[in-house]
């Protein structure tokens, strides 16, 4: 049996997880970081590190321990090397680097994209694969299209060309004054709204696979928002345009209409690769 340890502090989450033989999950140990930054509408990067630092050693060793294991049990240990915030990034790499010459075990550098598509096979972990694979990536801050033909082989189909899904996500949450993060609330809200109440706009409908959510995201605050008058003026840089939410307008029909097109834009554009490379 091979025990291995994997640590992720990408962006808000402080995790770690100790897997044998690569399929079976002995520990999970997450902390979250939501009410730290939902005061803030969003993740705060300085703040993240910060409350990485604070709770990477008891989520560590928790998920050592859960594991009823030793450190000196342990095969390798594996980190996410990326995609993510840098300063969090970097304190669980360095922690990472650490517990690995103390222990005198491998390191292994992981691309936490690949982490989310390996993910998917360990409800069936003894079910091998059949290549090739369509990939839908979407996360916070990605979104892929990929055609995987074996392990570590992808070519990439297209992928978002502005606002990555979950981003919009956040940022129509905040334009309806959901709290944080955006998702979860507008998903909560959109089943109680009509889908078809507005007619947000599908982007890039073409035979590309590439998105775009910015003007999904645009086309919500015209509709939902009262521009301030005299709002012509320079804003000072870094500071956020103000708004007012219309009176008039159903926050349960804004979340189920956008929902629905933020939806109809990924699975078309997947089924459209799906037909061509035959998946």
């Amino acid at each position: 049996m091979t025990y291995i340890l994997g640590i992720e502090s990408s962006c808000d989450e402080t995790a770690a997880a100790v897997v044998i033989d690569g399929k079976t999950i002995a520990s999970n140990i997450v902390a979250s970081q939501i009410d730290l930054h939902a005061e803030h509408g969003g993740v705060f990067p300085e703040l993240a590190s910060r409350a990485h630092v604070e709770a990477i050693d008891s989520v560590v060793d928790q998920a050592v321990r859960d594991a009823g294991i030793s450190y000196a049990q342990l095969d390798a240990v594996a980190v996410t090397q990326g995609p993510g915030l840098v300063g969090s990034l970097l304190v669980g790499i360095n922690y990472a680097k650490g517990l690995a010459l103390m222990a005198d075990k491998p390191l292994l550098g992981i691309n936490h994209l690949e982490g989310h598509i390996y993910s998917l096979w360990l409800t069936q972990p003894f079910k091998e694969p059949e290549f090739p694979v369509l990939v839908l990536i979407v996360s916070g801050g990605h979104s892929e299209l990929l055609l995987m033909k074996g392990h570590g082989q992808y070519e990439r189909l297209g992928g978002t060309i502005d606002d990555a899904a979950g981003e919009a996500f956040d940022k129509v949450g905040r334009l309806l004054d959901l709290p944080f993060p955006g998702g979860p609330h507008i998903e909560r809200a959109a089943r109680h709204g009509n889908g078809t109440a507005f007619d947000f706009p599908r982007a890039l409908r073409d035979t590309s696979y590439d998105f775009s959510f910015s003007g999904l995201k645009t086309a919500v605050r015209r509709e939902v928002t009262i521009q301030p008058s005299g709002s012509r003026g320079r804003r000072r840089r870094g500071a956020e345009k103000r708004t007012q939410l219309r009176s008039d307008v159903s926050i349960n029909d804004v979340a189920a209409s956008f929902q629905e097109a933020v939806t109809d834009i990924l699975v078309e554009k997947t089924a459209l690769a799906a037909k061509e490379y035959g998946v």
